[in-house]
């Protein structure tokens, strides 16, 4: 951990999600990395990853500084001794997130700080207005059980799931309110038991499934070419879609969400120490935290960037989730050793190996 923060180094090389850190390039209104680099000398390099498990390997595989981790990846780097402690000293602006996040358990470890937050949201369903008319749906049942859809044809082939094994989670999320026998108590810690029934709910929903997505461009085109209708998804697809005004609403069904909140973490490692601990400052300013979540659908972690910004108007935390904390079940990594099963509960690399299987059809 450094102590005094020192010259630049010239660049920083960060690991991020699609949409997390842009320089205008696809819309000059976005951009929060010119500035930076002017005023810093540090270049911004960026590499794109479209899972969590792609992050992790990226990270293990070394040459980056930071990584915009989700904490189905967070507590992986943790473990794995890929990310250092965060010298808070070094990041003034840190006391302006919102308190609920500061010592969130996916970053917050053994007394101390693993990053610093960035940014939330929630995976919402996300549903075709016209197909659904009056009716519109209130449970995660739409998409996990075969059914007929108000507007009188069956969902068989119209809706979509999550490719990640993280999903299994949704599903367990879904049968702690219509099978409360099972007795599960957290989405992430599963013994044998309740990992069974979720599989076996997984495995019918495969034969109702059109496409497994994991690219939010792709699922843009799905619901507006493909007849798609019904999805889990992020506020970022659905802002996209009725930006072309087509007719899409989102809900967070009776049975809660689950979600993610993303932190910027520090390589073990890291080359450009002191470009990365500026650029860790400068991620949390409001106006970034507000371009950002205008852009991505998300939510900031400075409430403060929530007013008077006109890119993301005065509703849009709102919008995008901000009173639904309290219900979401944030991403973490599964592990074997758990608070809520005293025999232990399956660990990630099995949902890792199902998950796969089961989009096989196996």
């Amino acid at each position: 951990m450094i102590q005094k923060l020192g010259k630049g180094e010239g660049a920083v090389d960060i690991v991020a999600w699609p949409g997390y850190i842009e320089r205008g390039a696809t819309d000059k209104k976005f951009d929060w990395v010119t500035d930076f680099e002017k005023k810093t000398g540090c270049k911004v390099n960026v590499k794109t990853a479209g899972t969590s498990d792609e992050m992790v390997a990226l990270m293990n595989e070394g040459g980056f500084d930071l990584v915009t981790a989700s904490g189905d990846a967070s507590m992986r780097l943790i473990a794995g001794k890929r990310v250092q402690p965060i010298n808070l000293d070094l990041v003034p602006s840190y006391k302006t997130i919102d308190p609920r996040l500061q010592k969130a358990p996916w970053h917050y470890v053994n007394g101390a700080h693993y990053g610093v937050p960035y940014q939330w949201g929630y995976n919402v369903l996300m549903y075709n207005t016209k197909t659904f008319g009056s009716q519109p749906p209130d449970s995660w049942k739409v998409v996990f059980e075969e059914m007929t859809l108000p507007d009188g044809k069956s969902n068989k082939g119209r809706v979509q799931a999550f490719d990640g094994p993280i999903y299994i989670a949704d599903a367990a999320l879904y049968l702690m309110a219509t099978r409360p026998e099972l007795g599960i108590k957290d989405p992430y810690e599963l013994n044998e038991d309740q990992y069974k029934a979720a599989l076996t709910l997984l495995r019918a929903q495969r034969k109702i499934v059109a496409r497994y997505w994991h690219d939010a461009f792709v699922q843009i085109d799905d619901f507006t070419n493909e007849g798609v209708v019904a999805s889990s998804s992020w506020g970022f697809q659905a802002n996209v879609l009725k930006s072309k005004n087509a007719p899409i609403a989102t809900v967070v069904p009776k049975e809660g969400a689950s979600g993610w909140a993303d932190t910027t973490m520090l390589h073990a490692e890291a080359k450009n120490p002191n470009c990365a601990y500026m650029w860790l400052e400068h991620s949390i300013n409001t106006k970034l935290q507000g371009d950002l979540a205008a852009w991505f659908g998300s939510v900031p972690v400075v409430l403060d960037a929530c007013k008077g910004n006109p890119l993301l108007g005065e509703k849009g935390c709102e919008n995008n989730g901000l009173g639904a904390f309290e219900r979401i079940r944030f991403w973490k990594t599964p592990v074997s050793k758990c608070a809520t099963q005293p025999n232990g509960c399956v660990p990630y690399h099995r949902w890792v190996t199902d998950y796969i299987a089961i989009l096989g059809g196996r």
